[in-house]
């Protein structure tokens, strides 16, 4: 099965998460299929905290993918923020 979920970068206690599109059964931070965004829990200022591409989660969703509820949190806050 094909998941939408977030894949951990960045140093020890500066967390960065991208947003990967990857297959089930490969590790978390292992071989994913696309990259279609990312989080930065720790943005402060005018450094910007969440881009997602709407376009690829809607085409991955429509073709059967499955978003984890984390990154379906960051979709919905995304989409509360560009309202």
């Amino acid at each position: 099965m094909v998941v939408i979920r977030l894949s951990r970068g960045g140093a020890k206690a500066r967390p960065y998460f991208n947003i990967v599109v990857a297959d089930k059964r490969n590790r978390l931070g292992g071989r994913f299929i696309e990259r279609i965004g990312f989080y930065n829990p720790s943005a402060v200022g005018a450094a910007e905290g969440l881009r997602l591409a709407q376009d690829r989660l809607a085409y991955w969703t429509g073709v059967g993918a499955q978003v984890s509820p984390t990154v379906e949190r960051l979709v919905k806050q995304a989409a509360k923020a560009a309202a």
